[in-house]
């Protein structure tokens, strides 16, 4: 896991939650889907999303969506 790909995927995550909210207000529905597409996007970064999230991948997928997560829900909280 590097922190500068769980920077990104977190910034992108909260992106998406502007555009499935339609607006950039700081509500907890929107820190909930940027948090959440964060990880989704953090997973599709580790390779994982190739892989059935197996064994082999979990050491660094896990951290990654956990790291772009929070990245994500922070991020939403300052815009």
């Amino acid at each position: 896991m590097t922190t500068e790909k769980a920077i990104t995927c977190g910034l992108a995550g909260n992106e998406i939650s502007k555009s499935i909210a339609g607006s950039s207000d700081v509500t907890a529905s929107r820190t909930v889907v940027a948090a959440s597409s964060g990880a989704v996007l953090g997973v599709c970064a580790s390779g994982a999303a190739t892989v059935v999230l197996g064994v082999t991948s979990a050491p660094v997928a896990i951290p990654l969506a956990v790291a772009s997560g929070l990245v994500a829900g922070i991020a939403s909280l300052f815009d």
